[in-house]
């Protein structure tokens, strides 16, 4: 029997690097952009949003409405209001704050708001790639993934050593059914960026997709090693020891990932499966039911997989 294993883990940046002030662009600019980075990055998104939008409120001129006497240079939109297409050419510097900032509205679960700064971040600087990975991911969580693909795509253009892009690239190759082509960029990504554990995951479960279950451990084992507290990884190498009929390793791997994580819903269902099979009915129904009131669309897809457990113990006793 197959069993729920998919995880997504979004690689999503910050405007890295020092601020580096253009000719035209006020100190204050630049002090409320590095301001609102270091917020960031503190985790304080109220703050960070606070530092960003005034770095770009200072950057736009003091009379709005004269929009035909703004120069080239001007850091303006034709209308504060509109989206990116009304924006004239400007600083490179304030395309860096609309990205943080993004960023920022994106960690609050303002995704919406979260991709006009990325898109106004884009239009000012069409060669910032961090803007096209960040807006990547806002575009998988709109659920429009040829978008995504295609903005990731555009990231590694521009920087062909953007770990990142190869690993959420290669997590959405691998969760449509593309193993190879997504073993190829997690690949990729792990050979420039050996210490994120995020890669590891998610050819962890390209590997499963193959039916490799050593090679999925190996890899869940080493995203473990750089980050003891991936519930993801848990889920993963608890799926694959699965395949291995290692079902009491296997149970302490999910309940390791649901301390963690209570909310995966794979981790209660594969829990229960591995339950199941071996006779314990009522720990199982307690993983069973809980998976269906976190996800409740699940229902069908649970019972599937409940009749073929029960079959497999049928079958062996």
């Amino acid at each position: 029997m197959r069993y729920a294993c998919a995880a997504f883990l979004l690689a999503i940046c910050l405007f890295a690097g020092h601020v580096s002030a253009q000719i035209q662009t006020p100190r204050a600019v630049t002090e409320h952009l590095e301001r609102g980075n270091k917020k960031l990055l503190q985790g304080d998104l109220d703050g960070a949003i606070f530092e960003l939008s005034r770095a770009i409120d200072l950057s736009l001129p003091l009379d709005r409405n004269r929009s035909a006497s703004r120069t080239p240079r001007s850091n303006s939109f034709m209308n504060p209001g509109d989206d990116a297409t009304g924006i004239t050419l400007i600083d490179p510097v304030i395309a860096d704050a609309y990205t943080s900032r993004g960023l920022a509205r994106y960690r609050r679960g303002d995704v919406t708001s979260a991709m006009l700064d990325w898109d106004r971040a884009i239009t000012i600087n069409p060669g910032l790639a961090v803007a096209y990975l960040n807006r990547g991911c806002g575009h998988y969580v709109e659920g429009d993934n040829a978008a995504a693909l295609n903005d990731w795509s555009r990231a590694l253009k521009i920087n062909p050593r953007m770990a990142d892009a190869y690993s959420n690239r290669g997590a959405l190759l691998q969760g449509v059914g593309k193993t190879e082509e997504a073993l190829a960029d997690l690949n990729r990504a792990i050979e420039l960026d050996p210490k994120n554990p995020n890669p590891y995951i998610h050819r962890g479960h390209a590997w499963i997709d193959k039916l490799d279950a050593q090679r999925a451990i190996a890899d869940f084992d080493k995203a473990l090693a750089l980050n003891p507290t991936m519930a993801w990884a848990y889920q993963g190498r608890g799926t694959a020891k699965m395949f291995q009929s290692n079902f009491d390793s296997a149970i302490s791997d999910f309940s390791q990932a649901l301390e963690l994580d209570p909310t995966i819903v794979n981790a209660h269902m594969n829990r229960g499966l591995a339950q199941l099979l071996q006779g314990k009915d009522n720990e199982a129904q307690k993983d069973f039911d809980q998976a269906l009131i976190l996800k409740p669309e699940m229902r069908g897809e649970l019972s599937r997989r409940i009749k073929v457990a029960e079959q497999i113990r049928a079958a062996k006793h």
